[in-house]
């Protein structure tokens, strides 16, 4: 694939918060950046490739989607940051004549030099050794970058060799090797989104998108009996093709959805779908995604479950050329395509929840006032519903509210689904939320309500996050409430079966408010008619 991204542009953005992060003495000394690609992966005891998907970072600033290659970039500052123009080396592996008839060989170093543009020099990977060691020869006082390389930031190992180098090179001279300052400074970079990347992440959505409906479309042929399971070929041995296949598992609906996104070019799921029925919506990160549901008064098949209709939960999402999507629906199964009354109730609130918090998206609010407006939604309609019990304030005040909607109302999106965390949620050593990025909302309120946030500062223009309010009925969750004076635990306990409702899309921040990037519908309406096979 050509290049689509202006690596370029995000390399000088990388050295430009790298100045800012930098002290003193060191900003104005020549700074080398060297990032390692992710190698092929086999799966144990085999000698068969896994999938391979480069590492974020690397991506971000190469654009090449080539095992084990490596990209040196280079800026001397003499002083001057005003014109930020860094030099970028990218290397190659040459093809090996003994791996050729197993795999295929990487692209021509030819036809790399034709189609990157933005890369000063291309070389075989042999040669980055003597690469960097003739640049720190001919800058000794040199900064050289890496990511960091301890437990908990998995990125691809320096190989001994050029570590070797790095450690030797510099120890003779007055340079300087550091992990401290890189990964932060490219994860501030990647915060604000190119129009190249919303491009790519729009394509991811869309695929997506199609994908969930392609689910829901196929629920609601079950109903219509449009689609069944023949028992009789089954047993004579011969298999069901795709458009025989009746939606019955977690398992087949997440074998549909990456089939769906697969036929459309996206390779990688951008996160291992999560696909629950029933009670099992109730765990947040469900894996399973193993049990048979209930198809309600439209088709039974004995499954065991307590009741005759399901709701499914899908949180699920592909990526395109490396760039993420994170899209989640709750749908009916069976009971003609209908919510009990329970759920619709549970969904209606969750989608109040999600349109008011897009209405209020904009770039100067904290992500911390989305995060407390979605509480707020969710205790005003409980009272309503008669599951919280006395006044709104008192109830927000007890934090209650989080046994019910426990996690992020999202976070930020990108290379990877959950992005540059660094620069969304920026801690200190302690590991708690810096105090310039923590709100004076989150001061005053219930500090439940903020526990689980991937995403803590105010919002710019240009970042992509996802809106997902989500409301639980986990026992795990309600355990400690059980006895709580604020429930009426008679009427919660009518809610108990419908587990859990999410919906979430992806949003892009615009200078004027937002656009949400996601195309598949979430109203009640559009859900129960798509699902009951009437659109």
């Amino acid at each position: 694939m050509s290049p689509v991204l202006p690596i370029k542009e995000h390399a000088s953005k990388v050295f430009d918060h790298l100045f800012k992060l930098l002290p003193d003495q060191l900003r104005g000394k020549p700074q080398i950046i060297l990032l390692n690609g992710e190698q092929t992966p086999y799966r144990n005891d085999t000698d068969r490739e896994m999938t391979f998907r480069q590492e974020s970072n690397f991506f971000y600033l190469s654009n090449i989607n080539i095992p084990d290659s490596h990209i040196v970039l280079f800026l001397n500052p003499s002083g001057v940051n005003k014109d930020i123009n860094p030099n970028i080396s990218l290397f190659v592996p040459p093809p090996d004549p003994l791996l050729i008839m197993w795999s295929i060989p990487p692209p021509a170093i030819d036809g790399l030099k034709t189609d990157y543009k933005d890369i000063a020099s291309i070389h075989p990977t042999p040669t980055l050794i003597p690469f960097l060691s003739a640049l720190l020869k001919s800058h000794p006082d040199a900064v050289v970058h890496t990511l960091p390389l301890w437990p908990g930031h998995p990125f691809p190992a320096q190989p001994a060799e050029l570590q070797n180098l790095l450690l030797g090179g510099v120890n003779e001279s007055k340079g300087v090797v550091t992990q401290e300052y890189l990964l932060r400074s490219i994860h501030l970079a990647r915060l604000i989104k190119t129009p190249q990347e919303i491009a790519l992440i729009r394509q991811a959505n869309a695929i997506s998108s199609r994908a969930h409906e392609v689910i829901m479309r196929l629920l609601g042929k079950g109903v219509k009996h449009l689609v069944f399971r023949d028992l009789a070929s089954e047993k004579a041995g011969i298999p069901a093709l795709p458009g025989e296949w009746l939606i019955e598992k977690e398992a087949e609906a997440e074998a549909v959805f990456v089939a769906s996104c697969r036929r459309e070019g996206a390779i990688h799921q951008a996160y291992r779908p999560i696909v629950a029925a029933s009670t099992r919506a109730a765990t947040l990160h469900y894996c399973c995604n193993d049990r048979e549901f209930a198809w309600g008064p439209i088709r039974q098949h004995g499954n065991g479950h307590a009741h005759d209709q399901d709701i499914l939960l899908i949180d699920a999402g592909s990526e395109w050329d490396n760039y993420a999507s994170d899209i989640t629906r709750t749908m009916p199964v069976g009971n003609g395509g209908k919510f009990t009354s329970e759920a619709r109730e549970i969904y209606t609130i969750v989608l109040k929840m999600q349109q008011e918090s897009l209405s209020a998206l904009k770039p100067g609010i904290h992500w911390d006032e989305i995060q407390y407006l979605c509480h707020r939604i969710l205790i005003s309609e409980f009272i309503k519903l008669g599951i919280f019990k006395g006044k709104e304030e008192e109830i927000l005040q007890s934090g209650v509210s989080a046994a019910f909607f426990p996690h992020g109302v999202g976070h930020s999106l990108g290379l990877d689904v959950h992005d540059v965390p660094s620069a969304s949620k920026p801690v200190g050593a302690d590991g708690k939320v810096l105090p310039e990025f923590e709100s004076e909302l989150a001061r005053k309120t219930h500090p439940s309500f903020y526990s689980y946030l991937r995403l803590r500062r105010v919002l710019e223009a240009g970042m992509v996050v996802t809106v997902e309010p989500g409301c639980y009925f986990s026992s795990h969750l309600l355990a400690p409430i059980r006895n709580s004076n604020l429930i009426d635990h008679t009427i919660l306990a009518r809610y108990e079966d419908v587990g859990g409702v999410r919906i979430e899309d992806v949003v892009w921040i615009t200078s004027r408010g937002c656009e949400n990037l996601t195309t598949v519908g979430s109203s009640v309406d559009w859900v129960e008619k798509v699902c009951a096979g009437d659109i």
